[in-house]
């Protein structure tokens, strides 16, 4: 039995979008000639691969298993050709505001010097993933795992956070309590304070219960309110290291197992091994691991 490549490529596009609508604008072709492949294409194995639903498509068994066997050799295939048509272009690179600006752009200066064309994004990581999918990024890094078809995961970097305030908050002893902190007030990036909140539970073994202080949407402006004085606040310590260090911050809570997390460096699954994106992506892993 031969299949066309196109009807397992145009399948394979309405696995990962979930329609057969947001299938045919990924591949830039018309909904019913996208339909006519997926109907071929079941006509010639002999069963159906998607259940029709109200929104979209479900996979059947069948068609997950049909999307596991070809996914990787189709992406493949479709990367030596994107390799030929991108061996030099621009990179368009999406991430959080303070690590790019503090980690990525630092480590990538040597790279600019020597010819890379890059443009930077910031945004959370779903809008991130958006993008990426969409193709108006090329890597994107992201502080939660993504989990999305048609992108390619590795982990990037760990990052470890810390409890800090300017030294004329310190008593003098080490915080092992979240009473010990009533008297401080709190600074963090979003109203919903996602880092705080991570660190009472894994440390304290509490939910935080308090109102923040200050919130700023950036972790850079978090540490210039925390060295002003303005309170307490967790920080990775890639951010904050330095303050600590030459003594403008002071180490609240030393715990014996302090949070950490892992950050992950994204790409499509078709970006071929010589494209810019897996270049890029090659290039931080080297650097930032």
């Amino acid at each position: 039995m031969s299949i066309s490549l196109d009807l397992l490529r145009s399948f394979l596009a309405i696995h990962r979008a979930g329609s057969i609508t947001a299938g045919a604008e990924q591949l830039g072709l018309s909904q019913p000639t996208v339909t006519a492949h997926l109907q071929a294409l079941e006509a010639a194995i002999g069963r159906p691969l998607f259940e029709r639903q109200a929104r979209g498509v479900l996979a059947t068994a069948a068609g997950d298993e049909l999307a596991r066997r070809v996914g990787d050799p189709i992406d493949t295939l479709q990367g030596l050709v994107v390799d030929e048509l991108e061996i030099a272009g621009t990179v368009h690179l999406g991430g959080p505001a303070d690590f790019i600006s503090h980690q990525v752009l630092p480590a990538l200066a040597g790279r600019v010097a020597d010819g890379l064309q890059l443009r930077t994004r910031f945004g959370l990581p779903d809008e991130l993933i958006d993008g990426l999918v969409a193709r108006s990024l090329d890597v994107v890094i992201s502080s939660v795992r993504p989990r999305r078809a048609g992108v390619r995961v590795t982990p990037l970097y760990d990052e470890t956070f810390a409890l800090v305030a300017a030294p004329s908050w310190y008593s003098g002893t080490p915080v092992t309590t979240p009473d010990q902190l009533r008297h401080i007030p709190l600074v963090a990036y979003a109203e919903e304070a996602p880092i705080l909140r991570r660190y009472w539970r894994s440390v304290f073994g509490t939910r935080l219960t308090r109102s923040v202080a200050v919130v700023v949407p950036d972790l850079r402006g978090v540490l210039s309110a925390v060295l002003a004085g303005a309170g307490a606040s967790v920080l990775p310590l890639y951010l904050c290291q330095d303050d600590l260090d030459a003594g403008r911050l002071q180490l609240l809570a030393d715990p014996e197992l302090p949070p950490l997390n892992t950050g992950y460096v994204a790409i499509r699954s078709d970006a071929g091994p010589r494209s810019p994106a897996s270049q890029l992506r090659t290039i931080l892993l080297e650097t930032l691991r």
